[in-house]
């Protein structure tokens, strides 16, 4: 495994990809000010603020444009989030929650990642339509989702987080919301195995359980096998 490793990160270093920094792959950086960004436009999210990766952004409009077609409305409600907005999500729900310092990080991370251990860090990663799992239960949210299903994979898109079965069997829960541009996600998935350790995740209400926990294993590399 660790050749294998080597020998990708050989792969993606000489295919131009080594500007991606541990910097990048933990969010300590402003998607507002790096070059790679860019800000989504107004009809496709529910604020003027989201940003992604450009190719990123160009993939989701050919996405959302087809699905319009199909009479579907696909609505970015959350994109890029780095190192700053993740802890405050993350310390408003830790101060909220009862318990020892481990129960709350333990509910926290049903549906919110440490700071430095989002997919939304990497602006690759986004949230559509609603972040609340009721939604797909209803009419509109069940379209939305099966079109997903059917055609997100035709513009490189998958959904990281399915439900629990015999291949994912820890992590967060389902996010029908959430998905993940494959060809740059695969990518900073590898690049975080080769670079990122738990000296990396500080700075926050909780952070000294993420070992205990192993959230790199069992949170941000828990998706599905075929996709890791």
């Amino acid at each position: 495994m660790r050749v294998c490793a080597i020998i990708f990160f050989f792969i993606i270093t000489t295919l131009g990809h080594s500007q991606y920094t541990k910097e990048e792959l933990l969010g300590r950086f402003d998607p507002e000010t790096h070059s790679d960004f860019v800000r989504i436009k107004t009809e496709y999210a529910n604020h003027p603020n989201h940003y992604l990766r450009k190719e990123v952004a160009e993939a989701f409009y050919k996405m959302a444009q087809a699905a319009q077609r199909d009479g579907i409305t696909l609505t970015i409600v959350s994109s890029t989030r780095n190192y700053a907005r993740q802890k405050t999500i993350w310390e408003n729900k830790y101060h909220k929650f009862a318990g020892t310092p481990f129960d709350r990080v333990h509910r926290i991370l049903q549906y919110s990642s440490m700071p430095g251990t989002s997919r939304h860090h990497w602006g690759t990663d986004f949230d559509l339509n609603s972040v609340d799992p009721e939604y797909f239960n209803t009419p509109a949210g069940q379209r939305v989702y099966k079109w997903l299903r059917e055609n997100a994979w035709k513009y490189g898109f998958f959904q990281p987080y399915t439900s629990f079965d015999d291949t994912r069997s820890s992590g967060y829960f389902e996010e029908k919301w959430h998905w993940s541009y494959k060809p740059l996600a695969d990518l900073f998935l590898w690049a975080y195995r080769l670079m990122v350790s738990y000296d990396d995740i500080y700075g926050f209400s909780g952070a000294e359980i993420a070992k205990s926990l192993n959230v790199i294993d069992n949170y941000v590399l828990s998706i599905l096998p075929e996709e890791r």
